[in-house]
């Protein structure tokens, strides 16, 4: 069995002063990132890898991520910031077999975007909502459409 984990990362400062890539997370966003963090790790959700993108909201949240969970440094992957749903998939297919939970920090709407793909299921992913897709098989390679279930689903406490 296969596990993925997906992320979308924290709330960002919306400035026109920064490039997108470069766009921080507010401070409500290191927060909701810092509640999910401890969600997780509540419910015993604890991938054995992360895989970002490099843009520093999402290499930001991924980080948090591993601090709460006591993960080794994410991987970051280009492929990830503004990527299509195909280019994700690609992604996963791609994973080494020697992980069987993966968590993944990316951007909508490829997001949202590969959880229907993959689960049939319409999924609102707002910032830093998780949700956690279950495959019964045992090669990354051979997941495609339909084959997921989402197990689990969480996004940050309203204000």
């Amino acid at each position: 069995m296969k596990k993925l984990l997906l992320i979308r990362h924290a709330k960002a400062v919306h400035d026109l002063s920064y490039d997108d890539f470069e766009r921080p997370l507010r401070k409500s966003g290191i927060k909701d990132a810092e509640f999910m963090a401890e969600r997780l790790l509540a419910e015993k959700i604890i991938p054995q890898k992360l895989f970002t993108s490099p843009a520093l909201r999402t290499l930001s949240t991924a980080d948090i991520f591993t601090q709460f969970l006591s993960l080794s440094k994410p991987k970051e992957d280009i492929r990830i910031y503004e990527a299509s749903r195909l280019t994700l998939v690609n992604l996963i297919n791609g994973f080494d077999d020697k992980f069987d939970f993966v968590g993944l920090v990316g951007h909508n709407p490829a997001m949202e975007q590969v959880i229907h793909y993959l689960t049939g299921q319409l999924v609102d992913f707002p910032t830093c909502a998780i949700a956690l897709i279950e495959f019964e098989m045992d090669s990354w390679e051979m997941i495609s459409a339909g084959m997921g279930t989402v197990k689990w689903y969480s996004i940050p406490k309203e204000d």
